[in-house]
């Protein structure tokens, strides 16, 4: 109950076609010769092409590098984390602060190490106030 179809062979080989011309010569002629030939341009247009291309791969290169030094002065402005290149590049950043901010949270809560430190109170380096005269015998007594 199956049917069968006969199935038809297709080759890639050239078929050349027999031409009669007018005055009783034969000419053979392939019809897939002009269809191999890859159709090519002039080479000034090529190179032309491909400077400017060039172009444009060094133009997005300088954006995305202008963009990554803007993006850590973004984060560096917000005095939040201690080395603003740990927060990674996100473009969303750039464009949105409040994207920017709340990534930086998110990053805090994840990592609380890499938040900024401020040193504050007397941490008994610098200068001090030094009007009176070192009594180093009343330090001891004072501690004793």
């Amino acid at each position: 109950m199956t049917e069968q179809t006969p199935e038809t062979e297709t080759t890639d080989e050239p078929t050349e076609e027999v031409v009669e011309s007018g005055d009783g010569q034969e000419t053979t002629s392939s019809t897939e010769t002009a269809e191999e030939e890859p159709e090519t341009f002039p080479r000034e247009y090529v190179e032309k092409l491909r400077d400017e291309s060039a172009k444009h791969r060094t133009r997005a290169q300088r954006a995305d590098d202008l963009g990554q030094r803007l993006h850590t002065a973004l984060v560096a402005a917000t005095g939040r984390l201690a080395d603003p290149s740990d927060l990674p590049f996100e473009e969303s950043h750039v464009d949105d602060a409040e994207a920017l901010t709340a990534a930086i949270d998110e990053l805090l809560l994840r990592k609380p190490h890499l938040a900024s430190r401020r040193v504050t109170g007397d941490v008994g380096q610098g200068a001090s106030k030094s009007g009176e005269t070192v009594d180093l015998a009343g330090m001891l007594r004072a501690r004793a």
